[in-house]
């Protein structure tokens, strides 16, 4: 009988450390859970204020944006009155937060000494996704769309004076999603969901200068430009792939299979990683040069684990964990080590 013992005990502890050792041959280590209890539904997107040490997450269905100590994880405040919020950018140089609305169709502007919103501004129908440019200071935000439009726009909003300024036209469909802006402000890549393309908008003439189609693939999401490699990565949903183009000539390169419901994608390039997260796992990609890309990992996540955001200078990668369609699951933010 002790010899029986003693063998389960050794299996057990053979187990566990394979497991163990799995866990930490991943790129991504779990280091922290911290449980959002009460909440339901999804959580989008992600705004950060690095030198204050804040995480800010759109909390959807509690119409609020919750507040988060970047290092620590704990959730320090939440702030309420919004329509639906979705999309974020912090604004350092005045302590304040931009919000987008989903219902409402405007943008709150929040005072983040405070915690409240001070202003609102009205868009058009489909306000949702927006992309911000240090440059110049402005916002490019989705919006003149609804169901079933055949067309919709981009408004610009200059943040120093919270005014409309502009205005992108021409986008194709009723809406689109992830977008991303060059480190010198004047090209802005976006995913046309609406005809199944990558558009290139040129941000002095504010017009649409070329559209790249998607190869087999359907409903482009998470986005990031690697300008290094002169290279630009987006994910779709159906099928759930990962794509690269090359930004001189528009051509696809590489595309491999990734996780499905992605929403968000960064780009690690101290360790020339691209973390995509969806449902379930965080997939994540290797560099090898510009044009060969491998899979080298799924990280285990949660349900509906769709919206991150990595913050390189912590080495650190932050994924909040949704609940829309599935009953009793529960909502939380995890907080992920590169290794």
């Amino acid at each position: 009988m002790g010899r029986i013992i003693s063998a389960i005990f050794f299996t057990g502890l053979v187990v566990f450390a394979v497991k163990t050792n799995a866990q930490e041959k991943l790129p991504l280590k779990l280091v922290a859970t911290i449980p959002m209890p009460g909440f339901t539904g999804d959580f989008d997107h992600f705004g950060l204020d690095l030198k204050g040490d804040r995480l800010f997450l759109a909390a959807e269905d509690q119409k609020t944006v919750e507040v988060f100590d970047l290092r620590t994880g704990k959730r320090i405040h939440s702030i309420e009155g919004f329509g639906h919020p979705l999309t974020m950018v912090y604004l350092s140089e005045s302590d304040r937060l931009i919000v987008t609305n989903g219902d409402t169709d405007d943008l709150a502007l929040v005072d983040c000494k405070e915690y409240k919103i001070i202003n609102t501004l009205k868009l058009g129908k489909g306000v949702d996704h927006s992309a911000y440019n240090p440059v110049n200071k402005y916002l490019y935000v989705e919006n003149g769309g609804g169901p079933d439009a055949k067309m919709h726009a981009l408004s610009i909003i200059d943040t120093k004076s919270f005014k409309i300024v502009g205005e992108v036209p021409g986008l194709p469909g009723d809406s689109n999603e992830g977008m991303v802006i060059d480190g010198a402000g004047k090209k802005l890549y976006v995913n046309l969901t609406g005809s199944d393309e990558v558009g290139v908008i040129d941000l002095d003439t504010r017009r649409i200068v070329a559209k790249w189609p998607l190869p087999d693939a359907h409903v482009g999401h998470a986005i990031a430009l690697d300008e290094t490699n002169h290279r630009l990565f987006t994910a779709t949903r159906k099928p759930p792939q990962f794509i690269v183009f090359n930004t001189d000539t528009g051509k696809v390169v590489a595309s491999l299979p990734c996780v499905g419901v992605n929403s968000d994608m960064s780009i690690d390039f101290a360790r020339k990683r691209i973390y995509i997260t969806g449902s379930d796992t965080a997939s994540v990609f290797e560099q090898r040069d510009a044009d060969h890309y491998e899979h080298i990992a799924e990280v285990p996540t949660a349900y509906r684990a769709k919206s991150s955001i990595f913050v390189p200078e912590l080495k650190r990668l932050y994924v909040a964990d949704s609940g829309k369609g599935k009953p009793d699951v529960k909502l939380a933010l995890q907080i992920f080590e590169v290794q």
